[in-house]
């Protein structure tokens, strides 16, 4: 992550200081600059660019400042050998985790027939060497004999959906059952129809299952789920009801897993037994990064933008009805259509008659929010995707994976009250083709709102170049810390030494315990 000055940094050998800046100082003769680090007792550490890579920015699960180091003690070298002992039983734990995944194991799908070739040709976009590498990493896990745990970190339009598509099609040419889990209705809609598309002329049946279809086309879904008529699924947690079973389920793909709550998640968790299981994420959670980072969870990171792509200009603006019609008749007279994200729905009607009075009245307007019957919700979501429609006033229910190529400007009402990753999703909903998108954060003025609400409203203005979601992650961990994710005990650990200097002791302890019970067991 990139450092700035005033950050809290951490040197592997000196321990955590504050970044001051660079300095231009005249070493041995020779002038150059140096990382300007300060430490307690107002002691400077000057770091030279060769050693660079022995600095990582600090990040913590907690919210309170670190305690800095003290130069020329032995305490900071007693405090990194004090959490490596704690490390020790909990990667011992982490690794029987691990094994016990494995001793269930996994199904072994088949090589790539030529139906798979033929279905991955008909990917309409320029593959990315990042798409292509993921895709090879999640048929390799597949393949083997261990059941698949692994992430596809790539943000929003990257080809993550395209990777999990082709290995929903490499699970059903092995005759196995396909469930994709998705938090939303509207999600759930695109990924069948995307899927539909992709799939004619092939012998796949498709499903979804959503308050998209009535309670009797439900039940009847779960019964060919149930005799494997079915070979792939998609549905909301509606695929997690008591009643839905499957006759030989192969393969869960999981679309942003943190959007499930906490009693779904634990349903998750149940069907994840036994199966391979493929998640796909523009903002990991803290949790699912750092099980990822120390070698737990495979993950795959998607950074290579599409060809052409454009950043999303992101701009904080007051609620200025003259500049909001300004803007959006701007996008629409350029064939464009508009996201109006307004995420209460108390008084969504009333922001939709205030942008009425100030736009023409051709401007064709719809509104949608959860509270609407499943009919004219999809109704409204079909007229937008096939542009008869060209302003969408929503709540944040579009927030994940809607795909409308033409869409390229979003304002956000009252973005100070939403998280920083909400942000960057919402924020994705534009931008998908090589036309420049535009993000507009409608906020108080910034001194009438909390300093957090503030800081996040700077990040998400700072995190708008291509392949932020990643970044957004982590400084979404930085901000508002991760809770209790790893246990009181890994919490204050982390604490002590930085994330990242966290994770790699944890993984060198790892990877040291890996080496002594394998070379036993040879």
């Amino acid at each position: 992550m990139r450092i700035k000055k005033g950050d809290y940094v951490v040197h592997s050998r000196y321990g955590i200081g504050k970044f001051l800046g660079v300095k231009k100082l005249t070493v041995k003769g020779r002038e150059d600059y140096y990382f300007e680090i300060e430490y307690e007792n107002k002691d400077k550490l000057y770091v030279s660019k060769e050693d660079a890579h022995l600095i990582q920015k600090y990040i913590s699960f907690s919210a309170k400042s670190p305690r800095l180091s003290r130069l020329g003690s032995r305490e900071w070298t007693r405090t990194k050998e004090r959490v490596s002992r704690n490390l020790k039983q909990f990667a011992v734990e982490l690794l029987r985790m691990e094994a016990s995944r494995k001793l269930i194991g996994g199904f072994g799908f088949l090589s790539d027939s030529e139906w798979q070739k033929m279905f991955e040709a008909r990917f309409p976009y320029e593959e990315t060497e990042d798409q292509a590498k993921a895709t090879l990493e999640v048929k390799n896990d597949m393949e083997s004999a261990t059941c698949m745990d692994r992430i596809i970190c790539g943000d929003v339009g990257y080809g993550k959906t395209e990777v999990a598509m082709r290995a929903a099609f490499k699970a059903v040419m092995s005759h196995k059952q396909v469930a994709f889990l998705v938090p939303t209705t509207i999600l759930a809609y695109q990924h069948y129809m995307n899927l539909l598309g992709r799939l004619t002329d092939f012998p796949i049946s498709v499903e979804m299952l959503s308050r998209f279809r009535s309670r009797t086309q439900q039940n009847q879904i779960a019964q060919r789920l149930n005799e494997g008529k079915a070979d792939i699924v998609v549905g909301t947690h509606r695929l997690l009801s008591d009643d839905v079973s499957f006759k030989d389920l192969g393969l869960l793909i999981i679309d942003e897993e943190h959007r499930f709550g906490v009693e779904h998640k634990e349903k998750i968790k149940k069907m994840k037994v036994g199966i391979d299981v493929l998640s796909l994420t523009a903002t990991p959670i803290p949790r699912t990064l750092y099980m990822s980072l120390i070698g737990i969870k495979g993950i795959s990171l998607i950074r290579t933008p599409p060809k052409n792509r454009l950043s999303v200009k992101t701009k904080v603006i007051g609620f200025n009805l003259p500049i909001l019609k300004d803007a959006i008749l701007k996008e629409i007279r350029k064939g464009g259509q508009v996201f109006f994200i307004h995420n209460r729905i108390e008084t969504i009607d009333k922001i939709g008659k205030s942008l009425k009075r100030i736009l023409p009245n051709d401007v064709r307007m719809g509104i949608v929010h959860g509270r609407l019957s499943t009919h004219i919700m999809e109704e409204v979501m079909l007229d937008f995707i096939n542009r008869k429609l060209d302003c969408l006033l929503s709540t944040a229910i579009v927030e994940s994976g809607i795909d409308i190529p033409t869409a390229n400007t979003i304002f956000i009402n009252d973005a100070h009250t939403f998280g920083l990753a909400d942000l960057h999703q919402l924020r994705g909903r534009v931008g998908r083709l090589n036309i420049q998108a535009y993000a507009y954060l409608i906020a108080p003025h910034l001194e009438r709102i909390s300093r957090e609400a503030r800081k996040r409203l700077e990040m998400i203005e700072e995190f708008s170049h291509l392949g932020a979601g990643f970044e957004v992650a982590m400084s979404d961990l930085e901000l508002r810390g991760a809770g209790n994710i790893l246990g009181k005990q890994q919490h204050g650990f982390v604490w002590m030494v930085g994330f990242d200097l966290y994770c790699r002791l944890l993984k060198k302890e790892i990877e040291y315990l890996k080496e002594v019970f394998g070379g036993r067991a040879q």
